[in-house]
């Protein structure tokens, strides 16, 4: 589609969605801004790119988030401590940055001028969920003050939308698949790792339903919300996951696809255990395909075979012991604060 904009800011552009989202958005032909403290460097980004423009900055910052973000059309904002291991690290933190610092940041970006700012939410807003299907409108049942201070953004945002702010919020589904800055602490891309690394998966608990969403088909949204018409999609959520698999079902699918690709490695091994991460439910991303027609182009197989490519040819090194692969080792690491 058409570009509307010609300067995107993108909040969180060192993270695992952003290192796939950036050469994406430069290949469009977007002048690009990555705002990130860079806690996992900017080894992985296309630095030599002259429309990329690196800012190392805090969202806590507002002061100098508001000079960053002037010129800009747009933002989407990735920023955040994610998932509720890194979350629960450090309490204080992780409030900073998921809530106190989140309004302040959108009355920046409108008060420089920008036209539209793209709210990544999470699908775990939902908490437990029994619904056959959970849609929009579903009530949100925080399990962690993760997935609270995520939902709780929300009107944040939609609070200071007008004729010339268009908001809009999106609650992607557990990311999976390989990215510049990969991250193995994610489901489908742990389970992958344990089965190429060590022949044998672990699984915790099994039964729980996780919706599931390919990092390009993650993209390919961002980049859609970018190109919308703002009558379409102002004040509006949008799930975007769509493949809705046991945790269970993965490994075999994982396990299916590591003894395909590596024939050499003999069976690969899945042990079950008791888990307390009771989160489960069933999304669905019907509206966002009936009111703007996107449908994904990739599936947790594909994610899957792009991860074991990746180990094939070598772009994965030590999985189990670097750092980088982990936010929570890192944030250890670094003593994040």
């Amino acid at each position: 589609m058409e570009r509307l904009f010609e300067n995107v800011l993108v909040t969180g552009g060192g993270g695992y969605c952003a290192s796939h989202l950036i050469p994406s958005l430069l290949a469009a032909g977007y002048k690009v801004t990555a705002y990130d403290t860079f806690f996992f460097g900017d080894r992985h980004l296309p630095k030599g790119d002259p429309n990329l423009s690196l800012v190392k900055g805090d969202i806590r910052d507002t002061a100098k988030f508001a000079e960053a973000v002037q010129g800009h059309d747009a933002v989407v904002n990735l920023a955040c401590i994610s998932n509720d291991a890194s979350f629960e690290l450090d309490e204080n933190l992780s409030t900073s940055i998921n809530l106190d610092a989140f309004e302040p940041m959108v009355v920046a970006a409108k008060k420089a001028g920008v036209k539209r700012f793209i709210y990544a939410s999470s699908s775990s807003v939902y908490g437990v969920s029994d619904q056959p299907d959970v849609t929009e409108d579903h009530p949100l049942v925080p399990l962690t003050l993760y997935n609270k201070y995520k939902g709780m953004c929300e009107p944040l945002l939609r609070k200071h939308t007008d004729d010339t702010f268009t908001g809009v919020i999106f609650r992607p589904a557990t990311v999976c698949g390989y990215a510049p800055r990969l991250r193995l602490d994610l489901s489908v891309n742990i389970l992958t790792n344990h089965a190429v690394t060590n022949s044998k998966i672990m699984v915790f608990g099994g039964d729980q339903l996780r919706p599931n969403l390919h990092v390009r088909d993650y993209c390919a949204a961002v980049e859609m919300f970018l190109t919308a018409p703002a009558e379409k999609i102002q004040n509006e959520i949008f799930n975007i996951g769509f493949q809705n698999m046991s945790i269970l079902d993965i490994a075999h699918l994982v396990k299916k696809v590591v003894e395909e690709l590596y024939p050499e490695r003999g069976e690969i091994t899945i042990e079950r255990t008791l888990s307390n991460d009771n989160r489960s439910y069933h999304i669905n991303s019907d509206k966002v395909a009936r009111v703007l027609g996107f449908k994904p182009q990739f599936t947790i197989e594909d994610a899957i075979r792009d991860l074991v490519q990746a180990f094939r040819q070598g772009k994965i090194d030590n999985s189990m012991t670097e750092d980088w692969y982990y936010n929570i080792r890192t944030m250890k690491q670094i003593k994040a604060k």
